[in-house]
């Protein structure tokens, strides 16, 4: 089995940028339909271990029963000081700055432009 978390995003375009751009992960497919919003995209992220990946697509006006609230995510990385200079430099709002957690992850946090939170760190459950 897996898990694909999925977000709705008010500019979904805006978050593809952010996200590619300031936080390393990698756009796979990007659909809109005839006015150019996106209805769905795929971006995956590569630890080194294994490829994730992550839905996302324009939130509805007005709400739809799909569309997200504001979500933590977790993603898994070797190297979280690298990726951590990256994404302040990018311009990211470091909502938690590097630090060393007593159950052994190096871990740093960012807010994207529409409040949902990216957590990165060495911590990688189940092993």
């Amino acid at each position: 089995m897996s898990m694909h978390p999925t977000l709705r995003y008010d500019d979904p375009r805006a978050a593809i940028s952010f996200l590619t751009g300031a936080l390393g992960l990698r756009e796979v497919a990007v659909h809109a339909d005839d006015s150019g919003t996106v209805v769905h995209a795929v971006l995956a992220w590569d630890d080194g271990d294994d490829t994730d990946t992550l839905l996302l697509a324009q939130r509805s006006d007005p709400a739809g029963a799909f569309d997200s609230g504001t979500a933590v995510l977790y993603l898994t990385t070797d190297d979280p000081d690298s990726l951590h200079d990256k994404a302040v430099a990018a311009g990211a709002t470091v909502a938690l700055g590097l630090t060393d957690q007593p159950y052994g992850s190096r871990e740093f946090a960012v807010t994207d432009p529409e409040d949902n939170r990216w957590c990165f760190g060495t911590y990688r459950p189940g092993s």
